[in-house]
């Protein structure tokens, strides 16, 4: 069975998250095409081939490579005033938002080790999520075209998303990866077309605004990590 290393970063700059995730990410590509060249594999106990980090961003938006800069409806001096950052970034997807409140996970995978399957990989990011919120008592659904987790329109309330995924890959290991709103600053969302959507029938959510008081972020996290453990079937590598 797979070990995870585990680690939550607390509150992190963007910046400074983007670079450790980087950092671990070339040292798993590393690691592979080393004990590829000298044809040795790694036993499957072995920890150090992944990463599950779990941060909360002060405020930022962040455009994917795939993404439109009009979806960013402030200038850079209104972003500076307002106290956001902004980065173009390298995982696939739109413009988002991050920030206190939210669970931004960042899985650093070797799917070499569990399945080479990039759109399998994205369903078990959503399916993390919806067993999450099933806990909660809610249920979170899939919207054909579009990724993420959302909640299914009801007669008062259009479809939301609580969830947006953004990812990256290369030699099969993962990067970037998720942004669920618990405790979400949802007006910030007002600054963006989030996710490049103009639906009027679409709009964004948090787990506090559907239950209607603040959450506990601590238990959700913990709730969240264990469902990708038994996801993806691993166990997590016991700190040293």
């Amino acid at each position: 069975m797979e070990q995870v290393i585990f680690k939550d970063l607390g509150c992190m700059s963007y910046q400074k998250a983007w670079d450790f995730q980087t950092q671990l990410h070339q040292e798993i590509v590393e690691q592979k095409l080393a004990l590829r060249k000298a044809n040795q594999t790694l036993p499957a106990t072995s920890s150090g081939l992944h990463y599950l980090l779990f941060c909360e961003h002060p405020p930022v938006y962040t455009l994917g490579k795939s993404g439109s800069i009009d979806n960013l409806l402030l200038d850079n001096e209104a972003l500076a005033q307002a106290g956001f950052e902004f980065f173009k970034i390298n995982r696939g997807g739109d413009i988002t938002y991050h920030g206190p409140g939210q669970i931004v996970g960042y899985p650093i995978f070797d799917l070499d080790r569990f399945f080479t399957d990039v759109h399998r990989y994205v369903r078990f990011l959503e399916e993390a999520v919806i067993l999450t919120l099933a806990d909660y008592g809610i249920q979170g659904t899939r919207v054909e075209k579009y990724t993420g987790v959302w909640l299914e329109a009801t007669e008062d309330t259009p479809l939301r998303k609580i969830c947006a995924i953004g990812v990256h890959l290369s030699r099969w290991v993962t990067m970037h990866g998720f942004a669920f709103n618990i405790n979400t600053n949802l007006g910030h969302f007002n600054n963006i077309i989030a996710c490049g959507i103009t639906d009027e029938d679409k709009t964004v959510t948090s787990l506090a605004k559907e239950l209607g008081r603040e959450m506990d972020i601590e238990e959700v996290k913990e709730r969240l990590k264990n469902h990708f453990a038994q996801l993806f079937g691993f166990t997590f590598a016991i700190p040293g």
